[in-house]
């Protein structure tokens, strides 16, 4: 390999007469030999200087005869990211940590020993340990490290996707990413770069979540926290500490139910993966530009943000953020309570249900939620069909993502604990799978547009004629009523015209009849009504 390690060796700066590249201590050699005076002194020195170039001998890679020292960095070989130490504001300590290369501003995206910096970092040393293992040191005491391996040539590499990695130096380079030892995707601070995954390897029963810097210059483990919950219908909740501020919804083979303007871009892919194995999600860059850069973080304020590289400003931009209002707060309206931010008040009760402490409601604090006004009676209840709605919280919730709409709705009606039931994925045809929910509803939010399907359970009295008992059925009243209003549009416009006609005529003939007037003439013709007469008297 022809790259160095940025500033590996100080020492050849100040000596002239050290040997800055493996060719040129190649050459050296040989003219050394060329010389039988010197054979013996040259081959003695050959082998110390041969000893000794191997640390330069890579800029994105680590063997387990290097280290890494406090002034010296790893590139990864495209240029895009690099690890070293870093000193955020005013904090006294110092921190290894993966940052953008070629970002003036430094935008750090991982950080190693975010909860134990090190004092002083000319003390501060990376090295691959005794048992295979990257190992961070502070003097002689160890500050971090990771898993322990059984490899015996272990090799640590920074990849341009910003993954820090400890694979096998015998195997391929560019082999799969399943042969790595270890790598920080594993491990992630703040922030999920493009490819890196966020949710669960259920064999290994590995949690990769996100966390928030404490503050915006102290990057130990702050309060927040984005993190999937796999059981029942996988969604991902924004929390301060243990309490739940933010859901996103489950995952409808399109996007999360909870973010209707989550719509793949030229630029973005969305990806999430469910199996036996791991259950996921992960987001993919497709640009071809090489300085297209997203990331989604969470800060320290509580933010969740997805943020893009706007590189003729040289600004990270905010394409997206949640919570975003009201309604993004979690459980705002309580059970049984649906928020619309387009509404005034925000909160309402389903129909069939009526508010449970109509006095804090009033005061337009909807969290106790809603109770049924009529009791259900199992196989004569009905389904209350509801568009545009991000799905209840379905951490709970039974999922078969081989059944039907049809099925679905039969087997949570043969069930009395079941509340509601809504398709698992609307990308495939007209929806296809099950999901159905055995308690409260909580965190239902209705949007204008967006969202999914809903279907809940209520008394058969209390639905009337109003129950749509399939999806075909509300689709065709919804263009019925659309229908009805464009109809009702065209004729108020033609009732406008037929008055408007019908007054600027009456006005027309009106005017006809008393244009002789002098006070009309005046008007029609802009003169002084009294002006002959004027005239006339002066004349006299």
């Amino acid at each position: 390999m022809s790259s160095t390690i940025k500033n590996i060796n100080p020492m050849t700066k100040s000596h002239p007469h050290m040997l800055s590249s493996p060719t040129e201590t190649a050459s050296f050699c040989e003219t050394m030999r060329a010389s039988t005076k010197h054979q013996f002194c040259s081959s003695i020195l050959c082998l110390t200087l041969l000893t000794f170039f191997p640390l330069a001998t890579s800029k994105d890679t680590l063997s387990s005869a290097q280290s890494l020292q406090n002034n010296q960095t790893l590139v990864s070989s495209g240029g895009v990211f690099e690890l070293g130490l870093f000193k955020p504001g005013a904090t006294s300590g110092w921190y290894l940590g993966i940052w953008y290369k070629n970002i003036q501003e430094k935008t750090v995206v991982w950080v190693a020993n975010r909860d134990k910096p090190i004092s002083n970092s000319s003390s501060a040393t990376l090295k691959i340990g005794d048992h295979g293992n990257l190992v961070l040191l502070d003097g002689e005491n160890g500050t971090w490290s990771s898993n322990e391996t059984q490899a015996r040539n272990p090799i640590v590499q920074l990849l341009d996707s910003g993954n820090l990695v400890l694979r096998d130096g015998n195997l391929n380079r560019n082999g799969p990413k399943d042969q790595f030892l270890w790598q920080s995707f594993d491990y992630p601070t703040d922030t999920l770069l493009p490819d890196m995954k966020l949710g669960w390897n259920l064999s290994s029963n590995l949690d990769r979540y996100i966390t928030s810097w404490k503050s915006t210059e102290d990057p130990s483990t702050g309060d927040i926290s984005f993190k999937l919950d796999y059981r029942g219908f996988p969604e991902i909740f924004l929390r301060k500490n243990q309490n739940i501020t933010y859901r996103s919804g489950p995952w409808n083979g399109e996007r999360f139910s909870g973010v209707p303007e989550m719509t793949p871009s030229d630029g973005i892919q969305f990806n999430f993966v469910a199996n036996s194995e791991e259950v996921y999600y992960s987001f993919s860059v497709r640009s071809n530009s090489e300085s297209f850069y997203s990331r989604l973080i969470v800060n320290p304020n509580g933010e969740l943000q997805r943020l893009t590289w706007i590189e003729s400003r040289n600004i990270w931009n905010k394409f997206w953020y949640a919570p975003k209002d009201q309604c993004d707060d979690y459980s705002e309206c309580g059970p049984y309570g649906i928020c619309d931010s387009n509404a005034s008040p925000v909160c309402k009760c389903l129909k069939g249900f009526e508010p449970k402490n109509l006095q804090t409601w009033d005061l337009r604090d909807g969290s106790d939620g809603c109770v049924r006004k009529t009791r259900l009676e199992c196989s004569k209840d009905k389904f209350l069909a509801l568009g545009n709605m991000k799905l209840a919280e379905s951490g709970g919730a039974f999922v078969d993502m081989n059944m039907s709409l049809e099925a679905c709705k039969k087997k949570c009606l043969e069930n009395c604990s079941c509340t509601a039931y809504s398709d698992a994925r609307i990308s495939v045809g007209e929806g296809s799978g099950c999901v159905m929910w055995t308690g409260d509803l909580l965190d239902m939010r209705q949007y204008a547009e967006g969202g999914q399907h809903f279907y809940v359970r209520l008394a058969a009295s209390e639905l009337g004629t109003f129950c749509y008992k399939t999806r075909e059925k509300m689709e065709r009243i919804e263009i019925e009523r659309k229908l009805i209003w464009e109809i009702g549009e065209s004729l108020l416009l033609s009732l406008l015209c037929i008055i408007s006609h019908t007054f600027l005529s009456s006005y027309i003939t009106i005017i006809r009849m008393w244009a002789p007037h002098p006070i009309i003439h005046s008007i029609i013709y802009n003169t002084p009504p009294w002006r002959p007469q004027m005239i006339w008297n002066m004349s006299r």
